[in-house]
């Protein structure tokens, strides 16, 4: 079993993710609306929801991070209940991606040693996205 993450946006997956490919780096690719073949699983969406992201995905060696953006007019009630984790082997690139993720955002713990990890940290970025990092591990179980 393979276990990723899928993110939803309200019209900011395409500005989300090219930040996230900026910070992260990986192959990101992505599908609007307006560019997905007809078919019969797809509901035939507006004009409005034509220039949104129908798929977006941002491909690592080890995974990748999803999205895509709500149809317009659809109710989005924003990221709740999840965050995404990254675990880092060293304590620069943990800071570094803590700090450039936290800009524009807000931090809910800040970045700091703890009983688990030389380094974590826990923010929302710009875009309304939880993170979690972490960088070493001192208890990889944990």
């Amino acid at each position: 079993m393979f276990v990723e993450t899928y993110l939803f946006f309200d019209g900011q997956c395409a500005e989300a993710m090219a930040h996230y490919q900026r910070v992260l780096g990986g192959d990101l690719q992505v599908m609007r609306y307006q560019d997905a073949p007809p078919c019969a699983q797809c509901p035939n969406m507006g004009a409005d929801t034509q220039d949104r992201v129908m798929h977006a995905i941002l491909k690592f060696p080890d995974g990748a991070l999803m999205a895509s953006d709500v149809p317009a007019g659809d109710t989005y009630e924003g990221i709740q209940g999840v965050g995404v984790t990254l675990n880092f082997p060293g304590l620069d690139d943990a800071r570094r991606t803590f700090d450039t993720l936290a800009d524009g955002g807000s931090v809910q713990m800040p970045f700091g040693p703890t009983f688990w990890a030389e380094g974590f940290g826990m923010l929302r970025d710009r875009f309304g996205t939880p993170w979690l990092i972490n960088g070493p591990m001192i208890m990889p179980n944990v």
